[in-house]
């Protein structure tokens, strides 16, 4: 069986989706209805911004989206998915190439997520952090022991790889801790905010409303959503599990678990980077990964 899988913010690079939109009259067709859907011309930053403007989360977003959902779109009759699961943003990529949203609302709900990300960025200074080499459960342990400051599991992103995420002062000791519990790296990331944390509570209530304003279809096939690692097909259940997904953990590698446990032997990457090749590879190396 087939897993295609899409990936979120981070994967995004100067030039990503050029190729497409030159070699491709359908993918250029849907740039142009994105630059009118969102009020400017994302593909000039996209082709020939700078790293500096693809960091914007109001552009990383979008970007990355479109750039995900156009290349499902530009294989055709190829892209015949058995299931289908996004990190992060690109759950939203997932329901759009699942047909479980159209490409209109997945696009406008992706720019209503950023502008609430962004918002609820700037209310208090907060970051993210990796955590390299420890058993999930001792992360957890060090995040629950710390109670006067904001600090929790962000992304469980394959066995051994854990991004913690909260208040400044909350990341700086939790990483302090998790060094000395024998972390081989606890690493500061270059991120806006506290994604999939309680501080993205303002940008998660937004986004409930949007969510609940915007028409959900049943996918043509399953759809493994963040918050659980379950598939899902039920248009109301999935539009729940989304409206979660921004104060909760990236359950990633119980996701590929799932998936692989459910019959998916093929997983395809779809969107810029190979971030989850590598991450799915150190899930299982029984699998084919392109």
């Amino acid at each position: 069986m087939k897993a295609f899988v899409f990936p979120g913010q981070g994967a995004q690079f100067v030039g990503m989706g050029k190729d497409l939109y030159d070699q491709s009259p359908v993918a250029k067709e849907y740039f142009e209805k994105a630059n009118e859907i969102l009020g400017f011309r994302i593909t000039d930053l996209m082709f020939n911004g700078t790293a500096d403007d693809l960091r914007q989360t109001k552009v990383t977003q979008p970007a990355v989206f479109l750039h995900s959902v156009i290349s499902a779109i530009v294989l055709g009759d190829e892209f015949k998915p058995d299931m289908v699961a996004g990190h992060s943003l690109g759950e939203l990529s997932a329901l759009v190439a699942a047909r479980a949203l159209t490409f209109e609302d997945g696009l406008k709900l992706v720019s209503r997520r950023a502008m609430a990300m962004q918002k609820a960025c700037e209310l208090e200074a907060s970051t993210m952090a990796a955590i390299i080499a420890l058993p999930d459960e001792v992360v957890e342990e060090v995040c629950e022991s710390i109670t006067d400051h904001v600090v929790v599991p962000a992304n469980y992103n394959c066995p051994g790889q854990i991004v913690i995420s909260g208040d400044i002062a909350g990341v700086d000791r939790a990483c302090e801790i998790l060094k000395e519990r024998g972390a081989k790296r606890a690493l500061r990331l270059n991120v806006g905010g506290a994604f999939h944390s309680p501080l993205m509570r303002p940008a998660a209530e937004d986004l409930q409303v949007a969510i609940n304003e915007t028409a959900f279809a049943e996918p043509v096939c399953p759809v493994y959503q963040n918050v659980n690692a379950y598939p899902q097909t039920d248009p109301a259940a999935i539009k729940e599990n989304l409206k979660a997904q921004l104060t909760a953990p990236v359950r990633w590698t119980q996701t590929v678990k799932n998936m692989i446990t459910d019959g998916a032997t093929e997983f395809v990457e779809l969107g810029p980077g190979d971030v989850l090749k590598g991450l799915i590879k150190k899930v299982s190396s029984e699998v084919l990964v392109h």
